[in-house]
């Protein structure tokens, strides 16, 4: 198996993970936004997931310099490929799964 699918399917599957993704490709940017999208998520562990994924080159974070500070996550170009995934397991799954 080539290096970069093994280090692909390692991140995938630590939990969470893909409903992080999810909640990213479905437009989620904010802290909030992704504990309100993902409900039962402890913060900690979201906070774990985001920077695994920032770490990975699949999310962007960026801080805008406000009252109060402000921090979004953006999907990269590797998140928007990995997309692809959620979208097929969305497909599979299909309505009411």
């Amino acid at each position: 198996m080539p290096e970069e699918v093994r280090r692909t399917a390692d991140l995938l599957e630590r939990r969470w993970l893909l409903s992080v993704l999810y909640a990213a490709h479905s437009g989620a940017v904010r802290f909030n936004e992704f504990l309100q999208a993902l409900g039962s998520i402890p913060p900690r562990t979201l906070a774990v997931r985001l920077a695994e994924l920032e770490r990975a080159g699949v999310l962007e974070r960026r801080i805008f310099d406000a009252r109060p500070p402000r921090v979004e996550y953006r999907l990269t170009e590797r998140g928007r490929r990995l997309g692809a995934i959620v979208d097929a397991l969305d497909h599979v799954a299909g309505p009411g799964a």
